[in-house]
């Protein structure tokens, strides 16, 4: 488990735009959030950062909004009677809103559209299989409670790009990918993003049946959606989140309208990444879906099946607001917290013996496995059937890697069997520090026991340091460890 520790507190559901505002009130970089949106080239939306209050409390608001010539386009090239119903967004919808006959929005839009299109948007950003496809005739009426006069010092952040509209309805993985790879956005982010719009379809294509490359986004929902999670990726990457621990994920009960009838809750995309990704939820008979599937998506990319410590203390904490009115609040909160003393992790270790696999085969699957989350991996020389010269496969995980790594070993070795049985280690509380060197900055990890505080530079910043200032290794790292325990950081 590394150190600090990100907690997100899941008591009312998850969703995209309320992970981007409960990361942005913890302390990420708005500006670096709209320059990486920018950097997308995706036109035809505005996003609003503000402030809203849910049951008194006083949260971040992330809200993404559709301009006029988006929907009026898709509204025209729909045949102008061919309307969506989006029922579930980022728990956007609670209190229905009554459709006008004026039409007019009662919310605080910068878009007014001739048809009255009052936006909820994430839920079917994954708009692929369960698209809603209600004919009213007056266009599209997408349910949204967002803002209830509550914005405060609202921020506006505005594309004017000029929009191109294509022919196709749909965007599938493949068309996704290479927009995040054209932006500025670091490669990190980039992986992210990618990794959760990778969760997200193979739900869904394992929800309808359907090959990976079939599944498609709904032109409309996948603006939403590139923007929730691209954004996320952003500002996970921004505050070094590379995993989580999560509370159980509440979610809520009733049904979701869809193209083909009513869905359970929780929907099946939620199911699936829940049930690979050993998920954590907690039913409740709150009667609104309260759990998301780019939500969900976003937990299983952070999720590595650690607990809290016994004890800890909070440093910080980000709320991000729900689009709903809910008995209880609709919040996400995420805490920034670090332990204070000796954490006992539970791990399974995976083994495999392995006698027809050269040194360059080894060698790869060993940094595969570490790249993938391996907490450890290792190989050790035995002897094996006949006499023969073998070496056993040993990979350390949490319970959420498990399948992964098995995974890797299957496909990159011959084995055709893992063994694995569960086991604890005790584990110092750490932290990750950058201090100023006479060389440069360097990375160092600070460990306690008990009283006591050790200090131990990171290969790779030696290593750097080192080249740079054409030193050799040993002084160089000697000086790292000076500078850690003269500045007592």
């Amino acid at each position: 488990m590394q150190y600090p520790i990100f907690y997100f507190q899941c008591f009312s559901g998850i969703s995209g735009d309320m992970t981007v505002a409960a990361l942005l009130d913890l302390g990420a970089d708005a500006r670096v959030l709209k320059e990486g949106l920018e950097s997308l080239h995706i036109d035809g939306y505005t996003i609003k950062i503000g402030t809203v209050t849910k049951c008194g409390v006083s949260a971040c608001d992330f809200h993404v909004i559709l301009e006029q010539n988006t929907i009026s386009t898709m509204q025209y090239e729909h045949h102008h009677d061919h309307g969506h119903i989006h029922e579930h967004h980022n728990h956007g919808h609670i209190h229905e809103q009554e459709h006008h006959l004026n039409h007019e929005y009662i919310h605080e839009q910068e878009h007014h559209l001739n048809h009255g299109h009052t936006h909820e948007q994430e839920h079917l950003n994954h708009g692929h299989i369960h698209e809603q496809e209600h004919h009213l005739h007056h266009g599209h009426t997408h349910e949204h409670e967002h803002h209830n006069h509550e914005h405060i010092h609202e921020q506006e952040h505005h594309h004017n790009h000029k929009h191109h509209h294509s022919h196709s309805f749909h965007r599938t993985l493949a068309d996704i990918l290479p927009i995040i790879d054209q932006s500025t956005i670091t490669p990190s982010a980039k992986a992210l993003a990618k990794k959760i719009f990778h969760i997200v379809a193979e739900a869904e294509a394992k929800a309808h049946h359907v090959p990976l490359e079939q599944v498609h986004f709904h032109e409309v929902g996948a603006i939403d959606s590139i923007v929730d999670i691209v954004g996320a990726a952003i500002c996970l990457d921004n505050l070094g989140i590379q995993n989580a621990v999560f509370s159980p994920i509440y979610e809520g009960t009733g049904h979701v309208h869809c193209q083909h009838g009513s869905l359970p809750v929780p929907v099946p995309a939620v199911v699936n990444i829940a049930e690979k990704y050993h998920i954590p939820l907690h039913f409740t008979q709150t009667p609104s879906e309260l759990v998301t599937p780019t939500g969900i998506a976003i937990a299983a990319a952070l999720y590595d099946g650690t607990a809290l410590p016994a004890q800890y203390s909070i440093k910080k904490t980000g709320i991000g607001a729900g689009k709903k009115d809910l008995p209880h609040a609709n919040l996400l909160r995420i805490f920034l917290l670090e332990d204070a003393s000796e954490t006992e992790e539970a791990l399974w270790a995976l083994e495999t013996n392995v006698d027809d696999a050269t040194g360059e085969c080894l060698g790869f699957v060993l940094e595969k496995l570490l790249s993938a989350g391996a907490n450890d991996a290792f190989f050790t020389p035995i002897y094996g059937k006949k006499n023969r010269p073998a070496f056993v496969i040993t990979v350390l995980c949490s319970t959420a890697k498990i399948n992964e790594m098995e995974h890797i070993l299957f496909m990159h070795t011959t084995t055709i069997g893992i063994r694995r049985y569960a086991l604890k280690r005790t584990a110092l509380p750490r932290e990750t520090k950058t201090i100023a060197t006479p060389y440069g900055n360097a990375i160092v990890k600070k460990v306690q026991h008990n009283q006591s505080i050790y200090y131990y530079p990171e290969y790779q910043s030696v290593k750097e340091l080192a080249e740079q200032n054409h030193m050799d290794f040993q002084t160089v790292y000697h000086t790292i460890l000076c500078s850690a325990k003269e500045n007592h950081v």
